[in-house]
């Protein structure tokens, strides 16, 4: 599996790089991002999967998230896919809306025409592009951990609800808890995985968590001034849903926060940092 090397930086000694290749996954080329961090020759790193949200590249994160001197500091890989397939063939949104197809893929396998052919981001997050950093980055394998942000909140907590002895640590920025509860994710899971609900519930953080699905715990950032909060994010229901199922969550409502990165640059430390002692030794 090769990969081209789109642009490298210097930063905080380490190195800040944006590289293509061509996925058996979505029949596309897709675009990502990778911050290596100052590091001793042959040493192996813990990663950090960062999942963006709706409208956004890898470069959204890349550009404003401000990790790279926490992930200096700490060690810490940290890798930024892309949120969908994009090209000329990819089908996206009949009205071009922003909540579903391009910049839109949800983190889920697509089984519905015209889509299943190209939309397969979960196979992507956590199969493809793990194989190809892991072969082109000096990644310890046995050190993983995800985050992400608003639809990449939902991908980050039922990757790691799926894979609790992969991943380390989990930690999301205003994320939707209850996608088959809301309208960005009423709207994105019939599209992609059609109407019957139970295909849903594989891929909804509330619904894995009450069909007994464990993690060992979760950070949470939500902003109280979020205009998104009570009609898409609903933490109330991810705190009843791991208090019910006895799974650790620090769930922290910042007051004056936004949905922007803004926000997540100003907390994006913390949880670097709790990341970090997660992946220890």
């Amino acid at each position: 599996m090769t990969i081209q090397t789109v642009s490298t930086n210097k930063s905080y000694g380490g190195v800040q790089g944006v590289y293509r290749h061509v996925s058996q996954a979505t029949g596309t080329d897709m675009v990502f991002s990778v911050y290596v961090p100052p590091h001793a020759d042959g040493a192996r790193l813990p990663v950090v999967w960062y999942l963006s949200g709706l409208t956004c590249t890898h470069a959204n994160v890349t550009e404003k998230g401000e990790f790279r001197k926490a992930c200096a500091e700490l060690g810490l890989i940290f890798v930024a896919p892309d949120t969908s397939p994009r090209g000329p063939d990819v089908p996206g949104d009949a009205n071009n809306a922003y909540d579903f197809g391009l910049g839109a893929g949800f983190y889920v396998d697509a089984t519905e025409a015209p889509f299943a052919r190209n939309y397969r981001m979960w196979s992507y997050v956590t199969d493809e592009l793990p194989k190809l950093v892991a072969g082109n980055f000096p990644v310890d394998a046995k050190r993983q951990s995800v985050m992400g942000h608003s639809m990449g909140g939902h991908g980050a907590l039922t990757v790691a609800l799926r894979n609790p002895h992969r991943y380390r640590a989990a930690s999301a920025f205003a994320p939707i808890v209850a996608p088959s509860q809301v309208p960005w994710g009423i709207k994105a899971l019939t599209g992609y995985l059609g109407p019957n609900k139970d295909a849903w519930r594989s891929h909804d953080t509330v619904a894995l968590i009450e069909d007994g699905a464990k993690f060992s715990g979760f950070l949470v950032d939500v902003g109280e001034a979020d205009n998104f909060l009570k009609e898409q994010l609903k933490p109330e229901l991810l705190e009843a849903a791991c208090s019910k199922a006895n799974i650790p969550l620090t769930l922290r409502r910042q007051p004056g926060y936004d949905h922007s990165y803004y926000f997540i640059s100003t907390f994006i430390g913390d949880h670097l940092h709790w990341h970090a002692e997660k992946l220890k030794g």
